[in-house]
């Protein structure tokens, strides 16, 4: 039991590190020109919350929030904070809601897992988003162009690189999972608490 837990510490904890590693590989679109990068960090946070659930998920994606945090800092106040690096990685992980159903339908066939792993990554993409929106509607308002309302201005600014981020980490870890389900069965992976 012992050995079980240390080992789902260390995929959270190599999950986290390599969630700061693919960011360091960001791109910054011109069109977002105050910040927002289209990155391939949500990748290791979806694989790990579909092979080990909710919280093993939510936490290695507050884990690489505060490492974002150390590595781009962007401070407004404690609460923006919080929203743009913890809440919104952590939200990532609820693609975890789904390991149940990934790990069902896994025992079928791997097309049928990615078909039902799609819409839980969604969910932890719209996290993300929701979390960056909610920021920009309350920390980021004055910079919405005259006349443009504050939540449309966060909606198109957090959209124009949390949806490409997410269709990416979606494709990329719809690739991942079945080589590493051959590398590492789920079976062998003790089920988490979620």
């Amino acid at each position: 039991m012992r050995s079980q837990r240390t080992r789902l510490v260390v995929e959270i904890a190599l999950t986290a590190a390599l969630s700061a590693v693919l960011s360091l590989f960001a791109v910054r679109l011109p069109i977002n020109f105050a910040g927002g990068t289209i990155s391939l960090s949500m990748v290791p946070i979806f694989v790990l919350s579909l092979r080990r659930g909710l919280w093993p998920g939510v936490i290695a994606g507050v884990l690489f929030g505060c490492a974002d945090l150390l590595i781009e800092p962007f401070f407004v106040a404690p609460v923006q904070v919080a929203l743009d690096y913890g809440v919104a990685f952590g939200a990532v992980g609820l693609a975890g809601l789904g390991c149940g159903a990934y790990q069902r339908a896994l025992r079928t066939s791997s097309a049928r897992a990615a078909v039902v792993a799609v819409p839980f990554m969604l969910l932890g993409g719209l996290g993300r988003f929701a979390a960056a929106w909610l920021s920009g509607v309350v920390f980021f308002g004055q910079n919405a162009p005259a006349g443009q309302p504050v939540w449309l201005y966060s909606f198109i600014y957090n959209i124009s690189y949390v949806a490409p981020s997410v269709a990416i980490s979606i494709v990329l870890a719809l690739a991942v999972l079945p080589v590493l389900e051959r590398a590492v069965p789920s079976r062998d992976v003790m089920p988490s608490v979620s």
